[in-house]
């Protein structure tokens, strides 16, 4: 028996998980231009992350339609830590615990319709979690 991988589950999106830049995740999911900062998305991340190992962040999509909620670590060597497909009639609100390697940017992203959104916020970590 041969182990699983998430790279051979459906729906794995290798380029986005490969990607280095909010930019280059929001284009490997399918954005047609660039993402728009938006006050509908709410990220819940700390100020200060104690361990980067663990690091607990939400979002919450007020905007209707709101299918894929991601969150990206800006100097994580691969930006994008998760992404939730948020189906049709269920609240858009995600949260989760990502590694950090270092202090960053974290970026909430929302897909609605054809158009992706994003909100951001700075985490300054004490303890890096990826090999840090």
């Amino acid at each position: 028996m041969s182990p699983a991988y998430a790279q051979n589950a459906p729906g794995w999106n290798k380029a986005a998980f490969d990607s280095k830049s909010l930019a280059d995740v929001a284009k490997a999911l399918g954005a047609i231009s660039a993402p728009v900062e938006s006050k509908e998305l709410l990220l819940q991340a700390p100020e200060i992350a104690e361990n980067g190992n663990v690091v607990r962040v939400g979002a919450q999509s007020n905007m209707l339609n709101t299918t894929l909620i991601a969150l990206v670590v800006e100097k994580n060597p691969n930006a994008l830590a998760t992404m939730f497909d948020i189906p049709a009639g269920t609240d858009a609100n995600v949260s989760t615990n990502i590694k950090m390697g270092q202090s960053s940017n974290v970026y909430a992203l929302a897909k609605v319709g054809d158009k992706f959104f994003y909100a951001v916020k700075e985490v300054k970590v004490t303890l890096g979690g990826c090999g840090g």
